[in-house]
């Protein structure tokens, strides 16, 4: 029987930006929120060396992710060796050293990652939508700027730590572990950086463009308004109408033929395209409407068709069987989500961070299945009436601009 478990806290690029920089030099909060992703330096309890082999005698795991709300640090062991991983997940996360000469040494892996990333156009055209979206906090990239790198120092590492990872900011998550073993840490080492840390903004949505013109083939493009927070009313109702106009995909090497978006827009084109609508909720925003890619020559045709399919739906081109099927269809997309042991430690981690509490996927069910027909065509009207923003990259010489759809 394996255990899983793993400290939370809100990521750097979105809690540090909201606050003002106390550093003279005023470093770039998402520039430094980065590194710690890497846990591979020494801490106050143990070095890399030991950390590395020492989860790895026991068959464990240690990773870590960060998205624009939070940064998980997350281990996976065998029940047996529950004290041994936690000790080595709360070293990295209580007590990283950030030795100038491992910092000096991690900072070339930040363009390497950076370059894989960016292989794929989806990243930049996310990376450019926030920008353009948002003025401050959710507009900071998830990835470190060019002229950062190499240029981060442990004293700001150090600093960023200290007005971040603090006891008010984390959450302690385990699966297949005892309640009362998880306090019990918490009691005993998270409380070593108390207090709430650095306050926290607003988002603040302003809609705006941003345009990549390149020489690909194709051409990707979102278009969005702001949408719903995380446990708002309006969050469900968008994510129904997500897969009421199609949200890819439902099975493995699946096709997305089936969806209003697909249809609309194949009956505008006859060249090869992809859409899908795009929803994604964060603590106090979100952002709700479509992503493209089309050839280039046709990306114009594509992208109208696809807002002229949000207009339908706000028009009241939506059937009660579409609602129903949309439902159905967002319940089976959660469900399945939190099946998985990772999934699930999300899900419960994430809410955890955010309001203190978990709610049962039983009653998610349920508040799904409340959502009328009428809360989705209001959802489409909020879309078609709010203030625009878009992100598009490649040739973009047949692309129309914002103003113009």
């Amino acid at each position: 029987v394996s255990i899983e478990g793993s400290a939370l806290l809100p990521a750097g690029q979105f809690a540090a930006d909201r606050t003002p920089a106390f550093l003279p030099f005023s470093p770039d909060p998402f520039a430094l929120s980065q590194l710690p992703v890497h846990p591979g330096g020494t801490t106050k309890g143990a070095s890399s060396f030991r950390i590395t082999r020492g989860i790895e005698a026991v068959g464990g795991s240690l990773s870590v992710y960060s998205t624009r709300e939070k940064m998980t640090y997350c281990v996976e062991c065998l029940r047996d060796h529950v004290d041994t991983v936690m000790e080595y997940l709360l070293n990295v996360t209580t007590a990283p050293e950030f030795r100038p000469w491992e910092v000096t040494d991690l900072q070339p892996q930040l363009k390497v990652d950076k370059a894989i990333a960016f292989q794929s156009p989806q990243v930049g055209v996310l990376e450019n939508l926030h920008a353009a979206a948002y003025k401050t906090a959710l507009a900071n990239p998830l990835y470190c700027p060019d002229y950062r790198i190499g240029k981060i120092t442990s004293e700001q590492l150090h600093h960023f730590v200290q007005n971040n990872f603090t006891s008010a900011r984390m959450a302690l998550v385990g699966i297949g572990v005892k309640h009362s073993d998880l306090k019990q840490v918490a009691e005993q080492f998270l409380n070593i950086r108390s207090g709430a840390g650095t306050s926290s903004a607003k988002a603040a949505y302003r809609g705006g463009e941003i345009r990549e013109q390149s020489g690909h083939s194709l051409v990707h493009a979102a278009v969005v308004t702001e949408g719903a927070a995380v446990g708002s009313a309006e969050a469900n109702a968008f994510s129904v109408l997500q897969h009421v106009l199609g949200a890819g995909p439902l099975i493995k090497r699946g096709s997305n033929v089936t969806s209003k978006l697909y249809q609309g827009i194949a009956k505008a084109t006859t060249q090869p395209f992809d859409a899908s609508a795009f929803n994604v909720n964060y603590s106090d925003s979100g952002l709700f409407g479509f992503y493209a890619v089309s050839q280039a020559a046709h990306a114009g045709e594509v992208i109208r068709a696809a807002m002229n399919q949000l207009k339908a739906a706000a028009q009241g081109g939506v059937t009660e069987e579409d609602v129903t099927k949309a439902k159905n269809q967002l319940k089976a997309a959660y469900l399945m989500s939190v099946e998985t042991a990772q999934g699930l430690l999300n899900e419960i981690g994430s809410e955890a961070l955010l309001s203190g509490t978990h709610t049962a996927p039983a009653v998610v069910a349920q508040k799904i299945d409340s959502v009328t027909s009428a809360d989705v065509v209001n959802a489409a009207k909020k879309f078609v009436s709010g203030k625009k923003s878009m992100a598009a990259s490649g040739d973009l010489g047949n692309t129309p601009f914002l103003d113009e759809l």
